[in-house]
């Protein structure tokens, strides 16, 4: 491990796991608790037309990356809200929108396909110190709102017409987890990949749901397995010459594979 750390561009990359580790459970949570565990990936493959945007225009990605996102965020929540169209086939417009939008800015950029797969796949241990400050602003503003605003964000996610009947402002709440969720996505982005992100955001959730009873105990402890995942995905690409993304989410996976082993156990047992 020291040797390890004794590296500049090993310590940016664990610094950007750790934010991203909490940033996308933090988020991921109320997601989850909407039943939209796919919104991850709709908003990652809209967060791509924004890297081509700004390669084809010459700006900074993660710049138009999270404009990108966010506008598709807010659409996303419109069209539930006003057009009457269903969660999934909003999600799936995303789906295809973003993709072919991003392959065909890419192509007018005069960029190959090869371009995007640091941000499809992620390429964590390329992350520059600007970059790295890019993650820790945006990344400390969704675990602020994450965890500061959860009252409110569980009342809606829980149970819409509840909360609204409370006073609650159901439709600002709503559009808040999905501009949080857009955000999110861009944080991670270059850490696990914009194909892969949504797996951060709701594994570790998952997993936190084998072991806990409470929301608030889910939340908290879906945030540590995520940055367990994170840094010890980091370390262990370096280790064996692996990319960073797909092993952070395998990380991940094993974790909530001990997490559901542990309750079954714990079930057994009680019987």
């Amino acid at each position: 491990m020291s040797e390890l750390l004794s590296y500049d561009f090993m310590r940016i990359a664990l610094a950007a796991a750790v934010v991203t580790g909490l940033a996308a459970p933090a988020i991921g949570t109320y997601i989850v608790q909407r039943r939209l565990a796919l919104l991850g990936d709709g908003l990652g493959h809209v967060a791509l037309t924004g890297v081509a945007l700004g390669l084809l225009t010459h700006v900074t990605p993660t710049i138009t990356a999270v404009i990108v996102a966010i506008i598709g965020a807010v659409v996303i929540e419109l069209l539930r809200m006003y057009a009457k169209t269903s969660g999934d086939v909003a999600l799936a417009m995303l789906f295809y929108g973003g993709i072919a939008g991003g392959v065909l800015l890419t192509n007018l950029a005069g960029e190959s396909a090869a371009t995007l797969n640091r941000y499809l796949f992620g390429a964590i241990t390329t992350i520059s110190m600007s970059d790295l400050v890019a993650v820790l602003v945006l990344g400390v503003v969704v675990i602020v709102a994450a965890l500061g605003l959860s009252p409110q964000l569980f009342a809606v996610c829980q149970d819409e017409d509840h909360a609204r009947v409370s006073g609650v402002p159901v439709r600002l709440y709503t559009l808040l987890v999905a501009v949080l969720a857009a955000i999110t996505i861009t944080v991670a982005m270059r850490t696990v990949g914009l194909l892969l992100v949504s797996a951060l955001m709701v594994v570790p959730v998952a997993a936190a749901q084998q072991l806990t009873r409470s929301f608030r105990a889910t939340h908290l402890v879906s945030m540590i397995v995520g940055v367990v995942a994170a840094t010890g995905g980091v370390v262990a690409s370096y280790e064996i010459d692996t990319q960073p993304g797909p092993t952070i989410v395998v990380l991940a996976l094993g974790l909530f594979a001990l997490a559901a082993l542990a309750r079954g156990v714990t079930a057994l047992r009680g019987r």
